[in-house]
């Protein structure tokens, strides 16, 4: 990988920095909210033993392309949109067919870019009920995979007293454009001991499961061990079943194969572990690999891998940052800890990874195939093989003076970024280096 120069471009005060979650070492810094006191629940907890109750059909998967991805011979641009968004966070499509693209704000709105302008009217808005700010806000967003037929959207946001919220709310019958704010369903509530490393990327898989990414709880170096204990949903992703059943008590069901169901002491629910704070994660619509991007302590930003239908990885946290020892400072290796596919140092490239997603559109051929993922803090983007299992070094494939926030595609494959600080919706356009 080339050598870059520490980051170069200071972020302006004024902006939110949700995602400077690679704090500064390892003690932990409660914030003023935080109430260590108490432990961590979780309310509509798993149910062992509960069953799926009629989960939609998996997408059919696509061949990935004979071709390998040759990330050296491409350099990436980013070709505006639209502007005038407040610190988006999110980028997705609802899978419909109307070729919109929706946009997650922070501060609880999520917004229509339909061929290429800013629909004025919000698609959603619910700030009455979200607390944004830091490392807070309305997180993540995701169509129900049957969408309009099953006409729910689900999302992760902080709520007035800083807890996770998973909740689904439900388009207006009367308007394609709008989500009713008053048709919310809480799926799942996670208490969080600190302000910070909130995870929030939610995203329905092939199997028709919704996977929700939570942090570690926060403060630095995982002061309560929540990256590998099984008893919390803390420092995991989480994988559900939210299909309707007739009769049931919670809001969602646990899928009998979980990797934890029915061990004792563990929570049902969890799919993978000892992550830090997975701020985005994406499915690759050919393959139905679950791609992540874990946002490092001090010192390491990583990409980890999930193949499609396996879980119960551990990603080592807060035993190793990366593939280095974290806690014990030596000595931590362990066989049963996957090492990430790539990552790479502070020093080169910045200080929080936005995990992207593999390309599979067709305008821009040079980027078939290959996994995408960039920086928050400089603005560097980098470029890999998903075929491989690693570790590898990445590639890297653009300087794009962007505040990049998130990764996400429209209906089509085609990749787009959001830049936090100048409010952008921007296009990801590839050319021969």
């Amino acid at each position: 990988m080339p050598r870059i120069s520490t980051v170069r471009r200071a972020l302006p005060i004024a902006v939110a920095v949700i995602l400077v979650a690679a704090c500064g070492g390892p003690g932990p810094t409660p914030s003023a909210t935080s109430d260590p006191s108490r432990p961590p629940s979780t309310t509509n907890p798993a149910t062992p033993g509960s069953t799926t109750g009629g989960r939609p059909s998996a997408s059919p998967v696509a061949s990935p392309p004979a071709a390998p991805f040759d990330a050296a011979a491409l350099r990436v641009t980013l070709e505006p949109v639209v502007g005038g968004l407040s610190s988006p966070l999110g980028v997705v499509n609802a899978g419909d067919g109307s070729g919109r693209i929706f946009v997650v704000e922070q501060a609880g709105v999520v917004r229509i870019v339909r061929d290429g302008n800013l629909v004025e009217r919000p698609f959603l808005d619910i700030t009455d009920r979200v607390r944004s700010g830091g490392e807070r806000g309305l997180l993540g967003l995701a169509f129900h995979p049957d969408f309009p037929a099953d006409p729910r959207l689900f999302v992760d946001y902080t709520d007035g007293e800083g807890r996770t919220q998973i909740a689904s709310f439900t388009l207006d019958p009367a308007d394609a454009d709008r989500a009713d704010p008053a048709s919310e369903v809480a799926i799942l509530t996670q208490r969080q001991p600190y302000a910070n490393h909130n995870g929030g990327a939610v995203a329905f898989g092939p199997d028709g499961y919704l996977y929700i990414a939570f942090g570690d709880g926060g403060s630095g170096g995982d002061p309560h061990g929540n990256g590998q204990s099984l008893e919390t949903v803390l420092g995991k992703i989480v994988r559900i079943d939210v299909s309707p059943s007739e009769g049931a008590v919670n809001a969602f069901a646990v899928p009998p194969d979980n990797p934890f169901v029915g061990r004792d002491g563990a929570n049902d629910a969890i799919w993978l572990l000892g992550l830090r704070n997975p701020w985005r994660m994406s499915f690759d619509r050919a393959t139905g690999d679950l791609w992540i991007g874990d946002v490092g302590q001090n010192a390491w930003e990583e990409i980890d891998v999930a193949r499609a239908g396996v879980g119960g990885t551990n990603y080592g946290w807060n035993r190793m940052e990366g593939s280095h020892c974290f806690r014990p400072r030596s000595g931590c290796e362990d066989p049963a800890l996957t090492l990430p596919v790539t990552e790479y140092a502070h020093e080169v490239g910045g200080c929080t990874v936005i995990g992207g997603a593999v390309y599979r559109g067709a305008a821009q051929p040079l980027l078939a195939g290959g996994y995408l993922f960039g920086d928050y803090c400089s603005g560097l983007m980098w470029a890999i093989d998903p075929a491989t299992d690693g570790p590898v070094e990445p590639t890297l494939v653009g300087d794009t003076g962007a505040t990049l926030s998130s990764f996400g595609e429209d209906e089509a494959g085609e990749l787009y970024v959001t830049d936090l600080r100048s409010g952008e919706l921007l296009r990801v356009v590839a050319s021969p280096r």
